[in-house]
């Protein structure tokens, strides 16, 4: 394998039950369930960082003004720690042994974020699930997977998403879209392509930490991505 410990950025659409439903699909959890086992068995350490806009979206809400936004990223934070338990139980079922960890204190339902234990447990071969976000509100899921990516010193983020990588514009709306096998940083933020947040790549960029975007629901993929095949887009230093 070409790396030996990666963070694996997850959306919550990941677990959705449908691509315009809401909600957790026990299904799709065990399907990514499967990718991963495909990887921890060849000895590399996982840790993921997953989304919670499956269940609930804090932008959106506080857009409307029925809401103040730390109120309503809180909301969402959340939802992020039940996916988590929904992974943490389909890693289970697949065997591997899976450890819950939030940014916020929730001793009856995780473990909290404590970077050394963290390590220890990525170093015995357990899938580490960060969820809860930062723990502060106005952030982003993937300012927390740049955090926590460079906090265990992972050598790639890996985001997976439904399409095969970053476009110069959205393919399922305009055919005219070109895809990108490369992009820098700093290309990523002049043309402010969506890829993750400028406050993750920035992050990203100051300690040269490759991101790499494919598509995590073509079976086999996350394997082939960190076995070194070029898959996807890749943003580097």
């Amino acid at each position: 394998m070409k790396y030996k410990r990666v963070l694996l950025k997850l959306s919550g659409e990941a677990l959705s039950p449908a691509a315009s439903a809401q909600g957790v699909s026990l299904d799709a959890a065990y399907n990514i369930a499967g990718e991963i086992e495909s990887v921890v068995k060849t000895g590399v350490e996982v840790a993921i960082v997953i989304g919670g806009g499956n269940i609930f979206r804090g932008a959106p809400a506080a857009s409307g003004g029925l809401i103040e936004q730390a109120q309503a990223d809180t909301m969402g934070m959340l939802a992020t720690v039940i996916n988590g338990l929904a992974l943490q139980s389909a890693l289970e079922r697949r065997g591997l042994d899976a450890r819950l960890m939030t940014a916020t204190s929730m001793p009856s339902v995780a473990e909290p974020f404590i970077r050394r234990r963290a390590l220890s447990h990525l170093k015995k071969g357990r899938v580490v699930v960060f969820a809860g976000g930062t723990g502060s509100p106005f952030f982003s899921t993937d300012t927390a997977a740049a955090l926590k990516a460079v906090e265990i010193a992972a050598d790639v983020i890996l985001k997976g998403t439904k399409v095969d990588g970053v476009y110069s514009a959205d393919p399922m709306k305009d055919s005219s879209a070109v895809r990108y096998d490369k992009l820098s940083f700093i290309e990523v933020l002049s043309q402010r392509l969506k890829v993750m947040d400028a406050t993750a790549i920035s992050m990203c960029m100051d300690h040269n930490l490759p991101v790499i975007v494919f598509d995590i629901f073509d079976a086999g993929n996350l394997k082939k991505v960190v076995s070194g095949k070029n898959l996807g887009t890749v943003v580097y230093g």
